[in-house]
């Protein structure tokens, strides 16, 4: 694997300057992806090359996603579907929470979602409307591995360990259970985007807070055959429990969701 080279640039101003956030380029070049000694789903790695991108160095916001509804007057899929996707850590389970939308995402009887979190609550479908009416696209997802990496064939986008010097570097799950809810990095939810160590290239959040939406149709390494067209990759864990644990918010992990799903836990950022 080549090293990447990256360059900052400047945001990009217009009408919707809230709506563009800044971005890294990333030149590109030869990258394994996945990995054979993790789960089923990153294997078999193999390599490919990846063209010239940018990347968001941030998630999209709250605050940037209520510019793009002030704007065009959209109706996410949680809205018209009426509920969407909330874990209930009373009773431990998933369900469809009536009224829970991007401006409350866990419900209209709870907190307003703040500006400076990632915004959730967003199917793929929303996702991809806000990104093309911001000028921008969702990357795919071995431009979003090859982001996470930086250019080096790491576990994580700041190294191979899961904390360095026993510090978080992100807003993942700090327990071993569902029910071990601890809460060591400060955040049970989302934390505001920034909150831990930007990655080697500069990117924050990469992984951990929220699973962010990719543009890839979910297929197994081994074949070139979709399952189902509606059903996208997801990238990068979020602060919520997952049974892969320490291994799901590594730059290899890969989970799926179909294109009209809203969950609690899911954003998305853009690419160029």
């Amino acid at each position: 694997m080549t090293n990447a080279q990256i360059h900052s640039i400047d945001s990009v101003s217009n009408e919707k300057a809230n709506a563009y956030s800044d971005m890294i380029y990333f030149e590109g070049g030869n990258i394994t992806i996945g990995a054979n000694d993790r789960t089923p789903l990153e294997s078999p790695a193999f390599n490919i090359k990846v063209a010239p991108f940018h990347l968001d160095v941030y998630l999209v916001t709250v605050s940037d996603f209520s510019v793009f509804v002030n704007a065009t007057n959209y109706i996410t899929d949680a809205e018209n579907y009426g509920d969407s996707g909330v874990f209930d850590f009373e009773k431990l389970n998933w369900m469809l929470r009536s009224g829970a939308t991007w401006e409350y995402p866990l419900g209209p009887n709870a907190k307003k979602a703040i500006g400076n979190h990632p915004v959730t609550q967003v199917s793929w479908n929303d996702a991809a409307a806000y990104a093309k009416w911001a000028g921008k696209r969702l990357p795919t997802e071995y431009e979003w591995e090859f982001a996470a990496k930086n250019g080096e064939n790491l576990k994580y986008p700041w190294g191979n360990d899961p904390k360095i010097n026993n510090s978080f570097m992100t807003n993942v799950w700090d327990g071993k259970t569902i029910q071990d809810q601890k809460v060591l990095d400060g955040y049970l939810y989302t934390s505001p985007v920034g909150s831990f160590p930007a990655s080697k290239s500069g990117v924050y959040d990469m992984v951990g807070n929220v699973w962010q939406w990719t543009a890839t149709t979910f297929s197994p390494y081994n074949t070139d055959n979709a399952f189902n067209k509606k059903v996208k990759v997801t990238r990068g864990g979020s602060f919520m429990y997952d049974k892969a644990l320490e291994l799901s918010y590594t730059n290899t992990f890969r989970a799926q969701n179909t294109v009209d799903s809203s969950i609690f836990n899911m954003g998305f950022r853009c690419a160029k």
